[in-house]
């Protein structure tokens, strides 16, 4: 083989393993990719139906309620709302009217399961997300009346 020929070989190795490469590291951020969704845009049917995200907004005051480590509660964004339910020790910042975030997805009857919750850390944070939804929110109403 001549040097011309392996050097091309290489080359084209080379490129082939770094595609290759490419591919799988895109895949992996592919499939761990989580999106946020309000309650509205989940009502509107923009969220995904088989794939996790995360849902946002207030907790509703009054609608916590639990059975053993299985907690329901119902998440708004003061347009809609969203029932979630959550098997597991929920955060000590977890608290009713609210700030949180429950990442999960939609079981086969159509209700979300959440996998995971965050609550706010601090009395003036809450998501960027989770503001910008309740914003909207608040503006369409207040359009509506």
């Amino acid at each position: 083989m001549k040097p011309r020929h392996k050097r091309a070989a290489m080359i084209v190795g080379g490129l082939a393993a770094l595609g290759l490469a490419a591919y799988l590291v895109l895949n992996a951020f592919e499939s761990n990719l989580v999106f946020f969704f309000s309650p509205t845009q989940v009502a509107a049917g923009e969220a995904p139906k088989n794939r996790t995200f995360r849902i946002g907004g207030l907790v509703k005051t009054g609608s916590v309620s639990r059975d053993n480590l299985t907690v329901n509660f119902i998440v708004t964004d003061t347009a809609k709302e969203m029932g979630v339910s959550y098997t597991g020790i929920l955060p000590d910042l977890f608290k009713e009217g609210k700030g949180v975030v429950a990442q999960g997805k939609f079981d086969a009857g159509g209700k979300f399961v959440a996998t995971e919750v965050l609550a706010k850390h601090d009395e003036n944070y809450m998501p960027p997300e989770a503001k910008d939804a309740l914003d909207k929110a608040q503006k369409t109403m207040k359009t509506l009346k």
